[in-house]
């Protein structure tokens, strides 16, 4: 029994904080008491005060030690660097066989003294009674769970996804394409899985997280110990283990507590430091979660692992939360509008979805960082591996959308953040446009969106909308006629018969309630202050509500 607990010692996860109940204080005899750590749903951390984990001398030195491991990854990325230099040099034919045996026994000696290091740390857990409490917990909490205590769907291909439309070929022709773009295949394959993933999402790369890690544990113990946050991790139907962090507002007094923000991080972003903080410090309910290989979750971020690490988080709200479809609001920033905009197209009777800083498609954004000479190849990469095609998926959903424009944004422009109109956001607002009011998005109608959009300011779009004499009565007038007509689903082809000065003032005023600005970087937090609900339109009998 003791050889079979120090083995769990030896392999379990780290022991970072330990939470307690406001009346609990820390114990100087702590054996007998019961780490306050509950793990029965998923991994529940509810309590409101504690302390980080303090690691006895000989867990500490060693898990030092084996701390170093992770720096691998610099030999990772840099060996292409490496074997391109030896080529160059003429040295890499002098590695021979002769060269590899030592090498091989040196690694194999090392391999032995990390295995060595890994349980005599193993050893300090175990004579440690917080870590043997906590190891205890969680393996009585992986015997004891039940089906109805698990969100979890039994599919080997996950949730489904747009496709790129294959290209028709003759079967001769297929057979043929298919050999000569081999190689291409293969290549993407190597980059998506390698270098590509990584520079798309920094955020699962180890070496980062391990430097952000203190400020991760003390956000995540700021979401507990203040905000009563409950941390809990959901298995995706790939398997992956989703870690999130749910802040309940509905018994707190005001309106905004009875509506769930989910919240989509960035590609660096963390619930623990990430936009979760906007919502809640407007006074909603909040559920954040992480990016699979992000922080606490597990797996990589590919979009199929994204989509499904979405699914199991709405699927989570609405059977363990309570919450109904048209209570939740989905606010993503950045690269999170991926996950956003699949959820409002798979889930189309959400509230509403708040896009902050995202862009239509990346594989403008793709192109921007790679030589021009690698495009073919860049295309085959991003469609195949990484096809975030967040307006595609968008104009799937009917429902209420807002998007925030950084006026200026250095990182989702193709030509710098001086450049307000190569923005692709402003790309993500005229598909959506285009697809829901076609009649109104002629060119002259873009053209007159285009030079809205390109003021820098406030002052510059409100001379831009006055210039065109745009009458708001007059427009909300016109969409309440056509919906009360008709009532029919998006595209409306509202503005068929229309004037063309009337078609210019429906497309600003259109693009105005669809969009806000924001005058900073990409990077900064969104202030509460700047977090609306979207705009929607009431049938004439309802009156017309404005985003708040």
């Amino acid at each position: 029994m003791a050889g079979w607990m120090w083995l769990r010692c030896v392999l379990g996860p780290h022991l970072q904080r330990i939470h307690r109940s406001p009346d609990q204080t820390r114990p100087d005899a702590r054996a007998g008491r019961r780490v306050g750590i509950s793990i029965t749903l998923y991994i529940y951390l509810i309590t409101r005060q504690g302390w980080s984990y303090q690691p006895r001398s000989l867990e500490k030195h060693t898990d030092s030690i084996l701390s170093w491991v992770s720096l691998w990854s610099l030999s990772y990325y840099s060996s292409p660097l490496l074997l391109c230099y030896l080529y160059r040099k003429g040295r890499l034919y002098e590695l021979g066989l002769s060269k590899l045996v030592p090498v091989s026994q040196y690694v194999g000696t090392v391999l032995v003294c990390l295995l060595g290091v890994a349980c005599l740390r193993g050893w300090g857990r175990w004579k440690n009674s917080e870590y043997l409490q906590f190891i205890s917990i969680l393996e009585e909490t992986k015997r004891n769970h039940t089906p109805a205590n698990k969100v979890k769907k039994l599919s080997k291909t996950g949730v489904s996804l747009l496709k790129p439309e294959p290209r028709l070929r003759g079967a001769a022709d297929s057979v043929l394409n298919s050999v000569r773009t081999l190689p291409c295949h293969i290549i993407s394959f190597l980059i998506a899985h390698t270098f590509g993933r990584r520079m798309l999402y920094p955020g699962s790369v180890g070496l980062l997280q391990k430097a952000m890690r203190p400020m991760l544990q003390q956000g995540q113990a700021r979401l507990i110990e203040e905000f009563d946050g409950q941390r809990n991790k959901l298995v995706a139907c790939d398997g992956n283990e989703i870690d999130t962090m749910f802040v309940d507002r509905r018994k707190d007094e005001g309106q905004n507590g009875q509506t769930l923000v989910i919240c989509c991080e960035g590609n660096a972003g963390f619930y623990e430091v990430g936009c979760m903080n906007t919502p809640l410090e407007g006074g909603y309910s909040v559920l954040g979660w992480n990016h699979p290989g992000f922080g606490g979750s597990t797996g990589v971020p590919f979009p199929q692992n994204e989509a499904n690490a979405m699914d199991v988080v709405i699927q989570f709200a609405m059977h363990k939360l309570g919450f109904k479809l048209s209570d939740i609001v989905v606010y993503a920033w950045s690269i999170g509008g991926y996950p956003a905009s699949w959820a409002a197209m798979s889930y189309p009777e959400i509230q509403s979805i708040v896009l902050d800083a995202s862009f239509d498609d990346l594989l403008p954004l793709a192109l921007k960082v790679m030589p021009d000479s690698w495009r073919p190849l860049v295309q085959h990469t991003v469609r195949q591996y990484m096809n975030l095609n967040n307006a595609e998926q968008l104009i799937k959903y009917q429902g209420p959308v807002l998007l925030i424009r950084r006026t200026r944004d250095e990182i989702i422009t193709t030509m710098g953040p001086e450049d307000v109109m190569s923005n692709r956001g402003n790309d993500l607002l005229l598909k959506l446009l285009q697809f829901r009011y076609p009649k109104i998005m002629t060119d002259e109608g873009i053209r007159v969106i285009r030079q809205w959009l390109g003021a820098s300011n406030h002052l510059e779009e409100a001379s831009v909308y006055s210039g065109y004499e745009v009458d708001d009565d007059w427009c909300v007038s016109v969409l309440q006629s056509y919906q009360a007509d008709r009532d029919v689903l998006f595209p409306w082809s509202v503005g068929e018969d229309m004037t063309l000065e009337g078609r210019r003032q429906l497309a600003l005023f259109l693009a105005r309630k669809y969009m806000r600005n924001f005058e900073t970087t990409h990077c900064t937090p969104l202030p509460a202050s700047e977090f609306h609900s979207p705009w929607r339109l009431k049938k004439e009998n309802d009156g017309w509500m404005r985003g708040k």
